[in-house]
């Protein structure tokens, strides 16, 4: 897949009415939480309306509470299902590709009849598998990787708005 071919999906996404859902852990949640601000904030584009994104990874309370009651690998999986709808979309970031809880929201999605995107690294792991919508680093190395998923999130970002927010749009 390329960054033009994701931006479609999202942006095919939010004319529909959908929501983009975004989940990863460690530097991926914190690429993930970045995102989703520049979709609900603004990117570059101030005067614009916000985007409906949503971070599984930023709820502490809920994340811990998931993962106390129903173990780790739920915590994000139990948020698609409650807040993912058909028409959504789903961002699973994993640089290994291998993490437990996003292939298991990846499998969540799924059963919703969600859209699916995965970030990447490497071969791409599992997560490569469960999707033909996958955007990979070409490195094995997780930092490399990490700035590799942000910079493709950015220009997704940035052709997102200016296909949602023309100019002379807001």
């Amino acid at each position: 897949m390329t960054v033009d071919e994701a931006a479609k999906l999202l942006y095919e996404c939010f004319l529909s009415g959908g929501k983009v859902l975004v989940c990863g852990n460690g530097g991926s949640a914190a690429d993930a939480g970045h995102f989703v601000g520049e979709l609900v904030g603004a990117f570059r584009r101030r005067d614009r309306a916000p985007l409906p994104a949503l971070s599984l990874c930023t709820d502490h309370a809920v994340l811990t509470a998931i993962a106390n009651d129903f173990g780790f690998k739920e915590v994000f999986a139990r948020q698609v299902v409650a807040h993912g709808h058909a028409g959504d979309l789903l961002i699973a970031i994993s640089t290994s590709g291998n993490s437990e809880d996003v292939l298991e929201a990846v499998s969540a999605a799924r059963v919703l009849d969600m859209g699916v995107i995965a970030l990447t690294c490497g071969t791409g792991g599992q997560l490569a598998l469960e999707t033909s919508n996958v955007l990979c680093a070409p490195t094995r190395d997780t930092a490399e990787g990490q700035e590799w998923h942000m910079k493709v999130l950015h220009q997704i970002a940035g052709i997102v708005e200016a296909q949602m927010f023309p100019v002379g749009r807001a």
